[in-house]
Parts: structure tokens; sequence; C-alpha cells
């Protein structure tokens, strides 16, 4: 059972990734000071539906973890 949490783990972890990867960038890092802020941008099609895979992926690496820690 663990080594079967452990794979699906690190699956999911990829997963993570990717999506992260494949969201659009939007200014850099000169957005976080404050910079390029003139515009409000909605999320709409794909850009949507990989935020929501993005989120529901982290959720379940959290679930995967937590239940890593309890069968080990």
């Amino acid at each position: 059972m663990n080594t079967f949490l452990l794979i699906a783990q690190i699956i999911v972890s990829i997963a993570i990734i990717a999506s992260v990867l494949l969201q659009s960038q939007g200014t850099g890092l000169g957005a976080v000071w404050g910079g390029g802020g003139e515009s409000y941008h909605t999320k709409r099609g794909v850009e949507k539906i990989l935020l929501y895979f993005t989120v529901v992926c982290i959720v379940l690496f959290a679930v995967l973890s937590i239940a890593n820690l309890t069968v080990a």
C-alpha cells in the first residue's frame, strides 16, 4: 500500500509541475511589486480548466501525503 501511495504521489507531483508551467505568465516578476495591475483579466476556457486542475492536484497531493504518513 505504501508503494502505491508513493507512486501516486510522484505522478500527481509531475502533474502539478506540468500544470503550473503551462499557465500563462502575465508580466513576470515586475507584477510582484505593484507593476502590471492596470487591467483586470478573467480566466476563461482552457486557462480556467487548467487552474481548477492545478487546485485539484494540489489537494490530492496533500491528501496522499497525509495518507502516506498514516500508513507508514
